[in-house]
Order: structure tokens, then sequence, then C-alpha cells
């Protein structure tokens, strides 16, 4: 009789729940299930997080956010241009300590210049122009005025011309 029961309650729960989704723009929908998302992934981050995994709760957040634009770029984006800073400030190539700066004052390798860029050797100069081309449309000093890109901007053009110089001259 329990079974019987629980199949009805099931039933009647999914019936309501397709009839509204038959009723609804796709807008709506849309907005639903992205609420729903966020809420279950910051639930499950603050379980994780409160659970002592604070590391394997960062994953549902990166997810969560991805869904979202800030500023015209996609959580995902920002991670690879936090990635790109992270590598240049190691490469002593980009920091606050370097306030002052002229054009051409960097000294980038070859390879330095790739990983920059996110290629590989070998790529096609038409790729190599594209993604400096991808990376300045997000980074460019004008798009973002309110963070200071100028260096960054300045070390991918760097890049984009050592390796054309180099691999393709």
């Amino acid at each position: 009789m329990n079974l019987f029961l629980l199949g009805i309650i099931i039933f009647v729960i999914v019936y309501l729940f397709l009839n509204w989704f038959a009723k609804t723009s796709s807008k709506k929908i849309a907005y639903f299930l992205k609420r729903v998302a966020i809420f279950i992934s910051l639930i499950l981050a603050m379980i994780l997080t409160i659970g002592g995994k604070f590391i394997f709760s960062l994953p549902f957040l990166l997810i969560l956010l991805s869904g979202l634009k800030i500023k015209g770029l996609t959580a995902l984006q920002m991670f690879q241009l936090w990635r790109l800073i992270q590598f240049l400030k190691n490469s002593n190539k980009f920091g606050e300590q370097s306030g002052n700066f002229s054009q051409g004052s960097s000294n980038l390798s070859v390879d330095e210049a790739y990983k920059l860029l996110g290629l590989k050797k070998g790529c096609k100069e038409e790729e190599v122009k594209k993604a400096a081309s991808n990376l300045q449309k997000k980074i460019h000093p004008d798009m973002n005025k309110d963070v200071n890109t100028e260096r960054l901007s300045q070390l991918v053009n760097e890049a984009r011309d050592k390796i054309l110089k180099n691999d393709f001259n």
C-alpha cells in the first residue's frame, strides 16, 4: 500500500512539473534551471567547505561561475588570465615592482612566448595572430578600463612579435 501511495505522489509531482514545463516559455525555464544550478552548487560548495574539503568545493564554484558573465569574461577566461599572470610573475616578467616600463623592455624567450599565447611550436602563422588577437580582445586596456592590463597587453604583443620574427621570417 505504501508503494502505491508513493507511486501516486511521484506521478502527481512529475505531472505537475511537466505541465508547468509545457506551459512556460523557454526563457523562464532557462532562468529557473540556472537558479536551481546556482542554488545546488552553492549548497554543495558550503557542505564541502564546512566538511574541510575546500579544494573539492572550488571546481563546483568554478562550474557555477562559468555560466555567469562578469564584465564580458567568463570564469574560465578569468582563470586562464589568472594562470597567465601567475606564469609571468613566476618568470619575473610581470609584477607590482615593474611600475615603469617601456616598449620592448621584456626579454621573452620563444618558449615563454608560446606559453603566453597558449600555443605549441609548429603552429601556423595565422594561429599565432588569432591567439594574440583573441587575448588582446579580452585584456586590452581600452576594453578593461577599471583593470590595469597595460603591461599584460604589452607582453602579449611582444610574444606575438617574438614568435613571428623568430619562426616565420
